[in-house]
């Protein structure tokens, strides 16, 4: 069965998403359109209304969700996040969003692009 592409969001695009009725978040690098189950959340909507438009993997993780809750969020899965906007897992277990790479990594690139 072949992998099915999932549109791609910005981090900027997803917190446009924040308001009670409109309710998007990321957790581990994808978008969520939560807003359906804001009433059915058993932690409560405010919980998720409060991590609307944001990143709340951390959030989501310490929780200890169940493997129910983890395979009832497919459901609500719209997208991802762009591939620039991703969070690397570094070698510590700890996430890094990859735009967040050395400056001199950043600038060899752009050297790299613009002088060949």
């Amino acid at each position: 069965m072949a992998q099915t592409v999932q549109k791609q969001y910005s981090l900027a695009e997803v917190a446009q998403h924040n308001k009670p009725d409109d309710v998007w978040m990321v957790i581990h690098d994808k978008v969520y359109d939560v807003t359906k189950f804001l009433h059915e959340h058993p932690g409560g909507e405010e919980v998720l209304i409060e991590w609307a438009g944001k990143e709340a993997t951390a959030e989501f993780d310490d929780v200890g969700h169940s493997s129910d809750a983890k395979e009832q969020m497919k459901q609500f899965l719209v997208g991802e996040i762009i591939e620039t906007e991703r969070k690397k897992k570094t070698g510590a277990g700890v996430s890094v969003p990859s735009n967040e790479s050395s400056a001199s990594s950043w600038f060899g690139s752009i050297k790299a692009k613009f002088f060949g």
